[in-house]
């Protein structure tokens, strides 16, 4: 039997690897995508949906590590470490501390701000032009606060947001209420980022992945990558639990999986897989009409017309499989603190899911030293669907070798020596 072979082969079939498959298909590429799982199996499933380029500004900010080092006393922290000797991640942990100045935070968000201000105006281009169902909303997001302390310590992310460009607004208690009447009567105040918006991510990405058959491209589900083989600095064969496939090109879109498997190329890829949960419920009575992130606890909630989700949480135990309860536990009592409905009439699922966390904050996009024919996009840590978009673009245009649309240079995998 003959190799099957394409143009362009995908490793994953969430939502990075999928708009990259649409933006490559629109060009003539035979396109084919390989999933270990199913289609948006992995972090693409979940999360709250929200799309944000207000999450502009570094997780690395003057003061968060003296922070983290307190909630790591408690299990039900919204950052928690798993206690344990990794060598990975401490090298991580001590990169990402060393980026806590302002200088640095600036400068990363500025280029944050650039991806991900792309991605949103293509996000609705792509979910209008191409009818995606995927409950897509532009009311904003807004940060909501119990404590004025909590508020006033928020200047800092007004003060870069504004550095690059993205609307921010101060809301007082009345104004708060007013906007989102699902609140409890004590909360004091919010910031409303009126750019954001929100979609169901798993309806995204069956919609994707419909638009990419449509289009003539191929999914292969339950197709795991086990290996490489290479010739003359290029990939010409990988290796698949179903056997050998062949293309021109290859595009790591892995996820938290991507070092794992990147390895086996010589690659040293600095991303962690830091571990969000959420819950699903049916839609309550009175649900938030604007997604809403409860700021002291950093829970996220977001609500669609048949749905509606508490997520977030940042826990970095490794691959560690398991649903942690008192972190489950700790998303339900964060929404009875906030909201006059917390929760919804229907359990639906318990989640879990790695995002791919690199620790400068920046995705990973362009060609890999280990072999001429290879792209990586990964590491977009918590922002995979609202950086999916300008993801697929530009590395549709990095693989036809087209002028990107979006100066890549901030995110090459030469900052990592990969």
């Amino acid at each position: 039997m003959s190799t099957p072979r394409s143009d362009v082969l995908i490793l994953g079939a969430g939502a990075i690897g999928l708009a990259c498959a649409h933006y490559l298909l629109k060009t003539g590429r035979r396109v084919t995508v390989l999933d270990r799982g199913r289609i948006g199996g992995g972090a693409s499933h979940g999360n709250c949906g929200t799309i944000t380029p207000s999450h502009a500004p570094p997780l690395a900010m003057p003061g968060v590590v003296g922070k983290g080092l307190r909630w790591m006393l408690r299990k039900d922290a919204p950052f928690y470490i798993r206690p344990r000797l990794d060598a990975a991640l401490l090298g991580w942990m001590l990169n990402f501390a060393q980026r806590c100045d302002w200088d640095t935070v600036l400068r990363t968000a500025a280029a944050k701000a650039a991806i991900l201000g792309f991605s949103r105006q293509l996000l609705g281009d792509l979910i209008r032009d191409e009818g995606l169902a995927c409950g897509f909303e532009e009311h904003g997001t807004l940060y909501v606060f119990r404590s004025e302390a909590e508020l006033d310590a928020m200047q800092p992310h007004e003060r870069v947001l504004g550095e690059v460009g993205i609307a921010v607004r101060r809301l007082d208690r009345a104004a708060t209420l007013a906007l989102e009447p699902a609140l409890r009567d004590d909360i004091v105040g919010g910031l409303l980022h009126p750019g954001d918006a929100q979609l169901r991510p798993d309806r995204y990405v069956a919609e994707l992945a419909r638009r990419v058959r449509e289009q003539g491209g191929e999914i292969v589900e339950q197709c795991e990558v086990t290996g490489f083989l290479r010739e003359r600095g290029r990939i010409t064969a990988v290796h698949t639990a179903l056997g050998e496939r062949q293309a021109d090109e290859v595009v790591f879109a892995l996820g938290a999986w991507s070092p794992l498997l990147a390895r086996q190329l010589g690659l040293r890829l600095p991303v962690q897989p830091g571990k969000g949960y959420s819950i699903t419920y049916t839609r309550p009575a009175l649900s938030p009409r604007i997604p809403l992130v409860l700021k002291e606890r950093s829970v996220c909630v977001t609500a669609w017309a048949d749905g509606y989700r508490l997520g977030s949480t940042m826990e970095f135990s490794g691959y560690d499989a398991s649903l942690n309860r008192v972190r489950l536990d700790a998303l339900r009592r964060a929404a009875a603190e906030y909201l006059r409905e917390p929760e919804g009439p229907q359990l639906i699922e318990e989640w879990y899911g790695w995002r791919p966390m690199t620790w400068d904050d920046l995705p990973i996009l362009g060609r890999a030293r280990a072999a001429s024919n290879l792209v990586l996009a990964t590491g977009h840590g918590m922002l995979g669907i609202s950086m999916s978009a300008a993801t697929g673009l530009l590395v549709g245009e990095i693989v036809t070798g087209r002028e990107p649309s979006l100066d890549p240079a901030p995110y090459s995998p030469a900052r990592f020596g990969a």
